[in-house]
């Protein structure tokens, strides 16, 4: 089963706590803090492999959750960091994000990796807040929550070489004769339902990956039948092999057949008209095929028609060197970019700094990363911890702001997850 789009939910792992201890030892009767933090907790990692078609295996597995840190302990003892999880995906999976649908990242080399969840920090222990005026203080944090985000992954095949034409051009058939491929054959339309690849290997140091891209039919620009699913694998390309049934079996005018796929192209991407092509005039050893040959020829002007015969064999090398040679010319002329195998943190992050307060239905909604983070890392059973979580927020200027709304006693304010009741 070839799945081409999917949606599932990652989940960075909590950060482990942090401890509230003091030494106990032996002739000290009041020992210092020494409470550690928690561990950061791992995140989701996902990475480009080679050896994968599908996205198959997330029909089964629509979320991951990366393991929390551990907590921290006494005697200074930092919790352990929890593991990241590695998701391996296809070449050519785009990761978009589903709220905002932006696009996050899109890998095209074999083993880029991307931080999709990146798992939240280990809370402070008690002997971070130790200073000259609190020498035993009873405040420690709890572990950052993990960043959470619902994605869509989206693969489009990678290949050199795309596979384009009407449903029975035989595109199967050739690709079944160049390469190892064995992809589903039958005499009638839409026999491809998904796109298949094949490596062709000519002699050593030539080689190209080759797509069959499943039959286009008039309107597919606009979906119709599966346009789109079928016309996003063909942006990947580098070369198109358009194939036009030059024998006309089933009963259409090849130049017609030709001219309607180049529309279809056009209309859903200008780009894609504009990759170079070469154009195959399959089942030329039929009869009906000599006339018709000449027609399209004629049409093309000076591009060159190659006749070819997928079922006998009949100028498939010579298409398959001429296929090869502008594959390398169209790839010198490209400007090389080498994606970054590894990125760290790829979603927008908003600054620590900074607020903004909101009122709706009343309640007045906080929403700055730094504030709603502080918030989700203290221990609100700890009066020590709320009295520094409200130091904080006057010093960032939160009050200021709230009884510049009209805040009064008794009303609500949300940071993040928390809601408080304000008091003047």
């Amino acid at each position: 089963m070839f799945i081409d789009s999917v949606k599932i939910l990652v989940k960075g792992g909590d950060g482990g706590n942090g401890v509230v201890s003091f030494r106990r030892e032996k002739y000290v009767s009041h020992g210092g803090p020494d409470g550690g933090e928690g561990g950061r907790g791992g995140s989701v990692v996902l990475e480009a492999d080679q050896n994968l078609r599908t996205l198959l295996d997330f029909r089964y597995r629509q979320q991951v959750k990366a393991p929390r840190g551990a907590h921290g302990q006494g005697k200074n003892s930092k919790g352990h960091v929890g593991q990241d999880i590695i998701v391996k995906v296809p070449l050519g999976t785009q990761i978009y994000e589903v709220e905002k649908g932006d696009l996050l990242a899109d890998l095209v080399q074999s083993g880029q990796r991307v931080v999709v969840a990146r798992g939240g920090q280990g809370g402070m222990g008690n002997t971070h807040f130790s200073n000259a005026r609190c020498r035993a203080p009873r405040i420690a944090e709890k572990g950052e929550p993990g960043e959470e985000v619902n994605l869509l992954l989206e693969l489009k095949v990678v290949a050199d070489i795309g596979l384009v034409g009407f449903p029975n051009a035989g595109k199967s058939t050739l690709l079944s004769r160049i390469s190892q491929a064995k992809p589903k054959i039958a005499s009638y339309p839409f026999t491809t339902l998904q796109p298949n690849l094949g490596v062709v290997r000519l002699e050593e140091g030539i080689d190209f990956v080759v797509a069959d891209i499943p039959g286009l039919i008039e309107g597919a620009h606009l979906g119709v039948g599966l346009g789109h699913e079928f016309l996003k694998h063909v942006e990947r390309t580098k070369v198109l092999l358009h194939m036009v049934d030059i024998a006309a079996t089933e009963g259409r005018d090849p130049r017609d057949d030709y001219q309607k796929i180049k529309e279809e192209l056009f209309r859903y991407s200008s780009h894609l008209s504009k990759k170079p092509q070469i154009v195959a005039a399959n089942k030329c050893e039929l009869p009906s095929a000599v006339e018709n040959l000449s027609a399209l020829q004629e049409l093309l002007n000076e591009e060159k028609v190659y006749a070819i015969s997928a079922v006998t064999g009949e100028g498939v090398k010579e298409l398959l060197y001429q296929v090869a040679k502008l594959l390398r010319d169209t790839v010198a002329r490209e400007k090389i970019v080498s994606p970054e195998k590894e990125v760290l943190h790829i979603r927008y992050t908003a600054p620590e700094k900074g607020f903004t307060v909101q009122k709706e239905e009343g309640v007045f909604i906080v929403k700055g990363r730094g504030l709603e983070k502080l918030a989700a890392m203290t221990d609100i059973e700890s009066s020590e911890a709320l009295q520094r979580l409200q130091r904080v927020f006057n010093k960032a200027g939160l009050e200021k702001e709230l009884k510049r709304q009209g805040v009064k006693s008794g009303d609500t304010v949300r940071v993040g997850t928390y809601e408080f009741e304000y008091q003047d």
